[in-house]
């Protein structure tokens, strides 16, 4: 995972700079932080839900693996299979 998206890092700048835009006394600037502010917020709601299906697709893949015998050679099949399914159904 890249640094920048680190859900525990974002909710840190997020709080810093809503800090920040409250004691700042220029209107422009404040303005652009609370842009700042809202932007780090998508991109926190983002990860997040990639990281939710990451999480479906790794639980779909292991019923697969497991409903196949659990092999040792097929593990990105099922994982293709998994996010086929998931996206067929509109969870991914």
């Amino acid at each position: 995972m890249d640094r920048d998206d680190d859900p525990q890092r974002l909710e840190t700048e997020i709080k810093r700079a809503e800090r920040l835009a409250v004691g700042i006394g220029d209107r422009t600037t404040s303005e652009r932080l609370r842009g700042f502010v809202e932007r780090l917020k998508q991109r926190l709601q983002d990860r997040r839900a990639a990281r939710r299906s990451q999480d479906e697709i790794r639980v779909r893949a292991r019923e697969i693996w497991e409903q196949h015998g659990r092999p040792s050679d097929r593990d990105v099949e099922f994982w293709l299979q998994a996010e086929a399914e998931l996206k067929e159904r509109g969870t991914e």
